[in-house]
C-alpha cells in the first residue's frame, strides 16, 4: 500500500496544473481514489463526518454480489455441460462459466467507465465511484448468449442517456443498469427472450463442446404458460435453472441480501415491501385460478429476488423518506406480478416494476414530505393556542 501511495505522491505534480498531463488530472484522481483513501478533506462547513463515502457504499455492494456472480459461473458451466451431456467436475463447470462471462465484465467495464471518464475530463469534475456497482450488475442479469456488441451498444445507451445527461452519479432518475436491460429487450429481443438464449453454446478453450444452433432450453417461468414445469422447487432455489446470469440463487441473493441489510446499505423496508406485495397479489391471483404458481415460488422464480436487493433498493432512484419506501417497495412486488400474470407474451415483470416505480419515486417523497410538513404546522398552530 505505501508502495502505491508512494507511486501516486511521485506522479502528481505531472498532473496538477502546469503539469505535462493535467488534461488528464480526473482520471489520475479517479484511479487514486478508487485504491487510496483521498487526503483531501472538508475545510469549512461541515457538521456531521461519516465513516463510509460512496466509494466504501459501492465497494460493499460489489462484495454482496460476489455470491451471485461466482455461483452464476458455476451454473453458465453447469448448464452448458448438461446440455451437451458431458461429464464434469466443478472447477471444469466453474472455468467455462468463468471464462464465458469475464469478457462481459470486461466490456461492461471498458464502455461504461470509458464515457465516464470522458465525461469527466470534458466536464473537468472528478470521477465518481457510481459505475463500480451497475458495470457488475449489468452482465449479471443478461442472457449468457447475448453478443457482447450488444451489450457494449446497451452500456453507451443507458450510462449516456440515463446517467449522464441527469447530471452523473447520485443525479439519475432510472436505474442505469435496468436501462440497458430495456434497451437491448426492446431494440434486439429475440437475443433477450426466448428459449435459445439462456445456455451457452460454446466450447472454450477446450472446455465443453459446441451445441447445434437448434438447440433451445426454456426458463421455468416461461415453462409456467405451457403447464410444463420440469424444475423442482430445491433447483430452483439453489438455482440450478437456466436464467439470467445472476438472477437464478435464491441462496446467493440471501447472502448479499444479509450483508447489504447488515450494513445498513440496503433498506430493510424497500426489500421486505417488494416481497409482501408480490406475495400478496400472488396468492390472490392463485387464489382466483388465474396463475397456476403458490405464491412463494413467484417470489423464487425469475429476476424477483434479485431486484427487489440490489435494484429496487438503489438509493439514489428508490424512494428516500421512510414511509415512502413502504409504498415504493410494496407497489413494486404488486406491479411486477401484475405483468407476469395479465401479459403471457411477457413472463418476466421485475424489470420494468422498478422502472415504473423509479418515475413515481419522487412523487411518494414529495407525499410523504408534504403530509409531514402538514402535520407539523397543525401541531405549531395547536401549541400556540
Amino acid at each position: 500500500m505505501n508502495f502505491i501511495k508512494k507511486t501516486f505522491d511521485k506522479a502528481r505534480p505531472a498532473f496538477n496544473e502546469g503539469g505535462k498531463l493535467k488534461s488528464l488530472r480526473s482520471v489520475f484522481e479517479g484511479f487514486e481514489s478508487f485504491l487510496l483513501v483521498p487526503n483531501a478533506t472538508s475545510q469549512s462547513g461541515v457538521s456531521i463526518h461519516d465513516a463510509i463515502d460512496s466509494k466504501r457504499i459501492m465497494s460493499m455492494v460489489v462484495i454482496a454480489l460476489m455470491p451471485a456472480m461466482l455461483f452464476g459461473m458455476y451454473n453458465i458451466g453447469y448448464q452448458h455441460y448438461m446440455a451437451a451431456g458431458l461429464q464434469g467436475g466443478l472447477m471444469e463447470m466453474f472455468s467455462y462459466g468463468l471464462l464465458a462471462l469475464l469478457p462481459k465484465i470486461v466490456v461492461s467495464y471498458v464502455v461504461g467507465l470509458g464515457i465516464e471518464f470522458v465525461v469527466a475530463q470534458y466536464k473537468h469534475e472528478e470521477i465518481q465511484e457510481g459505475y463500480l456497482v451497475t458495470g457488475l450488475i449489468v452482465p449479471l442479469i443478461l442472457p449468457i448468449n447475448c453478443p457482447l456488441w450488444m451489450m457494449a451498444v446497451a452500456i453507451a445507451f443507458a450510462v449516456i442517456f440515463a446517467k449522464e445527461i441527469f447530471g452523473g452519479t447520485g443525479m439519475n432518475i432510472f436505474n442505469v443498469a435496468l436501462i440497458a436491460r430495456a434497451f437491448l429487450f426492446f431494440s434486439y429481443s429475440s437475443k433477450m427472450t426466448g428459449d435459445d438464449v439462456w445456455v451457452a453454446k460454446e466450447s472454450i478453450l477446450g472446455l465443453g463442446k459446441d451445441l447445434p444452433d437448434s438447440f433451445t432450453c426454456a426458463t421455468p417461468l416461461a415453462e409456467v404458460g405451457s403447464g410444463n414445469v420440469t424444475a423442482s422447487l430445491n433447483d430452483i432455489i439453489v438455482g440450478l435453472i437456466p436464467g439470467s446470469v445472476g438472477e437464478t440463487s435464491v441462496v446467493a441473493i440471501a447472502l448479499g441480501a444479509v450483508l447489504l441489510l447488515w450494513t445498513g446499505i440496503a433498506s430493510w423496508k424497500t426489500m421486505l415491501s417488494v416481497f409482501v406485495g408480490g406475495g400478496l397479489t400472488a396468492a390472490l391471483f392463485h387464489a382466483t385460478g388465474s396463475t397456476p404458481l403458490e405464491w412463494y415460488e413467484h417470489l423464487v422464480l425469475g429476476g424477483f429476488c434479485f431486484g427487489a436487493v440490489f435494484m429496487a433498493t438503489d438509493p439514489v432512484t428508490s424512494a428516500r423518506t421512510e414511509g415512502g419506501k413502504y409504498i415504493y417497495g410494496l407497489l413494486i412486488g404488486v406491479i411486477a406480478v401484475l405483468v407476469r400474470v395479465l401479459n403471457p407474451g411477457y413472463p418476466e415483470g421485475m424489470m420494468l416494476a422498478i422502472l415504473f416505480m423509479n418515475l413515481f419515486a419522487p412523487l411518494i417523497d414529495y407525499c410523504f414530505v408534504q403530509r409531514n410538513i402538514s402535520h407539523r404546522t397543525k401541531r405549531a398552530k395547536a401549541n400556540n393556542r
